[in-house]
């Protein structure tokens, strides 16, 4: 699959094939991927804890996630992404770098986030980025280290549905050149 067509094709998925299982080697190979992303000075920030087995599956988003976003990871793997704080855009004497402060972690994930989507999409899976969710339930269950801040729960698996396409904002209406 071409990198456009990969582009072109993506779409948020909110409802999984529940005989199809993604493995633990095409999870490796999605994170992976999503570890290629630049970061502010080679951080490399970016963490991954993937709720797998049913059992898992089920009490996580049972006790982490609200009723609708927990109805639309069923059949799916649940992976939750963090960052480390105060790494990227700080200096080694902890002083914020510029004021994004901890923007930049953000900013950093979110280009993870992108290669863990877009690949995940080339191997033919489908994926939900869901931010509203309980991070003390998850730190707690999960055994996150405080020091990192937890974005997201993205939902993989095999999709269940083909969303159409929303439309997308042109470069016209977006870009100014000088």
């Amino acid at each position: 699959m071409q990198l456009q067509d990969v582009l072109e094709s993506r779409r948020s998925i909110r409802a999984y094939a529940p005989d199809k299982q993604v493995t633990r080697e095409q999870v490796e190979e999605i994170v992976a991927a999503a570890a290629q992303a630049p970061s502010w000075k080679n951080s490399q920030t970016a963490r991954y804890y993937c709720v797998y087995t049913p059992e898992m599956v089920e009490k996580f988003s049972s006790e982490c996630l609200p009723p609708f976003n927990a109805k639309r990871s069923d059949n799916a793997v649940l992976v939750v992404t963090t960052f480390v704080a105060n790494c990227s855009g700080f200096s080694r004497d902890g002083t914020p770098d510029n004021e994004c402060g901890n923007g930049w972690g953000y900013y950093d994930l979110g280009l993870h986030s992108e290669n863990f989507l877009l690949k995940a999409r080339e191997l033919g899976l489908g994926t939900l980025i869901m931010g509203i969710r309980d991070a003390g339930k998850i730190r707690a269950l999960l055994d996150i280290p405080e020091e990192e801040i937890i974005v997201s729960v993205i939902a993989l698996g095999y999709a269940a549905e083909s969303p159409e396409k929303p439309p997308k904002k042109t470069p016209e209406q977006i870009l100014r050149f000088y």
